[in-house]
């Protein structure tokens, strides 16, 4: 359960300068250029902590972040797509500055990404409990971090990127340490100066040095490692005693000569706090919000709630992996990834391998040129035509071997249960499966030149639809002998592996307007591809993204209010897509051809026409 604790009011002049840059850059790259020469005066001598007539400036250098990448706008008229790049840019680098969400909320950009925390607390040769780590184990752990692309990355980046959804590097991950064991002091401190990754200390004043059980770091240790720029120290209370189990009062004191003393003691501000066995209340967020803290670090015993950071109710209880779930960590850290992560996610670099449905299916969600997509790879394409409207996850359900879905073809909005599509449409999952259905005559001519989309159980085919030709199932099996699905898509978004640009969208309405579009196609590596974009875009800036990922065959699918994946029986999006009576769907993959047999079936598999 999520409740709002306290509201931080957004600037009103922070909206003001906005509002003004945003009808700048509509207008033109020299309005945009007058407006923020106007404002550039005022940004030279302020501070970071400084205001303006209401303009709160977060950091010394925003404006001349922002005037250099407004500087891109002047070359950008004449290409979208960069104009759709620069606005990512500007949402996420600028605006994200100026209009955090409402603290201590997580910012709706933030919950798409996936930010392990780890926990670990003593490292020592022997371990006397389960959660104890060897030194060589925390290497290992190092060396993994470092050979699968994660980048650890400091508390402060954390809570910035979770308050205002600004970027972080790739494959990001916190790692902190509890409970100051000196055994952290010897080993870990070490490994980290090694690989040169940040990491937050939680220490309880009361047992600061103390040789007692498991020795703790003394003071100056503390102070070499905060003075390392390597260790955030977090308090972890005064006597580490269980929050529930204390008083109002008790809690308020704990909370705050906990924070007094490691800041006279280290010489820097504390802003973090680590609940105690992680558990914590309501009020007792108030109470840590109150003694000024800026986020709070918790825990669970149960693997429910041991998630990624995005996926906590707020910042005053942010959930961490205990260290017996770091492979669980890593596998998940593969299935996230970003433009960096593109060669190993569609390893083909030109041309294009057979078409294959041999391919496990994969999820991943990358952000390309700043725009952020779920693809789900591989598997085998077939199609599901319902006899109602229904979510997309709830058809997938009822094809009970399907791994993912996404919405398809466009259908008729003159009924709100009818499942009538626009244009041609045959099934195999259908309650006339086989059965071809033409569409309506006169609808069919509005439809030439879309893709007609041809798929049988090893092939692919994308083909221009003729309303005067492909009349009958027999027309159909005239381009694809075996075909078992057809419909009709939108629009080529990427043909042969390149973009297509806006003249061959024609009179399409609405392609060049910024919607959530869905698309599936085939990869360069031959797999079968469907997806979502998680932000709005056009057709155009899209096709040249998908390009960019690989993709040697797109279609768009129906977009806007429809746009809709799920994976695994769970939706994607972050709304309630409206409901749809078409999916494309990717079954487990089929078992690889024997090799007597490949040469022969290459023939039919080797090749999309897109005529």
């Amino acid at each position: 359960m999520t409740r709002k604790t306290k509201v931080k009011q957004k600037p009103i002049g922070s909206l003001l300068f906005l509002v003004i840059m945003s009808s700048a850059i509509s207008l033109g790259a020299v309005t945009t250029f007058s407006v923020l020469q106007a404002f550039r005066p005022m940004g030279k001598t302020l501070s970071n902590t400084q205001t303006i007539e209401g303009i709160q400036i977060c950091e010394a250098d925003a404006l001349t972040a922002l005037e250099d990448t407004l500087a891109q706008v002047q070359s950008a008229a004449a290409n979208p797509l960069q104009l759709v790049n620069l606005s990512a840019e500007w949402r996420e680098e600028v605006i994200a500055q100026f209009l955090p969400t409402n603290y201590p909320n997580i910012h709706d950009r933030a919950r798409r990404t996936y930010v392990p925390i780890i926990m670990y607390h003593d490292i020592t040769p022997v371990k006397d409990v389960d959660y104890d780590v060897t030194p060589q184990e925390l290497a290992d752990h190092f060396a993994t971090l470092k050979a699968e692309g994660m980048t650890p990355i400091s508390i402060d980046q954390l809570v910035r990127h979770l308050e205002t959804g600004a970027s972080l590097p790739p494959k990001p991950v916190l790692l902190t340490f509890d409970d100051n064991y000196r055994g952290q002091y010897l080993h870990a401190f070490p490994l980290l100066q090694k690989y040169n990754f940040p990491a937050v200390w939680s220490v309880h004043t009361a047992f600061v040095g103390s040789p007692q059980g498991k020795p703790k770091a003394t003071w100056e240790e503390l102070k070499k490692m905060a003075d390392s720029g390597l260790v955030t120290v977090a308090s972890h209370t005064v006597s580490h005693r269980n929050l529930t189990d204390l008083t109002p009062a008790e809690i308020d004191r704990e909370l705050r000569e906990s924070k007094q003393i490691l800041e006279e003691k280290l010489g820097r501000s504390v802003k973090y706090f680590t609940y105690p066995e992680g558990t914590y209340t309501e009020p007792m967020k108030e109470q840590v919000l109150k003694a000024g803290y800026r986020a709070a670090l918790s825990m669970s015993l149960d693997p429910y709630y041991e998630t990624s950071a995005s996926e906590s109710d707020d910042l005053l209880s942010l959930r961490r992996y205990g260290q017996s779930r770091f492979n669980d960590i890593i596998a998940e850290g593969k299935r996230h990834s970003s433009d960096s992560d593109l060669a190993t996610i569609v390893p083909v670099k030109q041309g294009f391998a057979p078409i294959n449905f041999s391919s496990p299916v994969e999820k991943h969600r990358v952000t390309i040129d700043g725009l952020p997509l779920t693809l789900v790879f591989g598997g085998q394409p077939v199609t599901v035509h319902a006899d109602s409207r229904y979510q997309v996850a709830e058809i997938q359900s009822k094809l009970p071997n399907a791994v993912a879905a996404v919405d398809g073809g466009f259908f008729s909005l003159e009924f709100l249960d009818s499942n009538q599509m626009i244009g041609p449409v045959l099934s195999r999952n259908s309650s006339q499966a086989g059965v071809f259905n033409p569409g309506k005559k006169g609808e069919n001519p509005l439809l030439k030149g879309r893709p007609l989309v041809l798929i049988s159980d090893r092939s692919v085919k994308y083909v221009p639809y003729d309303p005067d030709r492909h009349t009958s199932l027999e027309a159909l099996q005239q381009e694809l002998p075996d075909v078992k699905d057809a419909f009709v898509a939108a629009a080529w978004l990427v043909k042969q592996g390149k973009p297509r640009d806006a003249a061959s969208f024609g009179k399409l309405y609405g392609f060049d307007a910024a919607r959530d579009r869905a698309f599936w196609g085939i990869d360069r590596a031959g797999r079968p591809v469907i997806g979502v974009t998680m932000e709005m875009i056009d057709s155009v800036g899209l096709g040249q993204i998908l390009a960019k990922a690989g993709i040697y065959e797109a279609v768009m699918l129906d977009s806007g209010a429809s746009a809709a994946l799920s994976y695994q029986g769970q939706s994607v999006m972050e709304y309630e897509p409206r409901p749809v009576p078409h999916v494309v769907a990717l079954l487990p993959p089929q078992p690889a051809p024997a090799k007597e047999e490949k040469a022969e079936k290459d023939t039919d598999r080797c090749r999309i026409s897109s005529r």
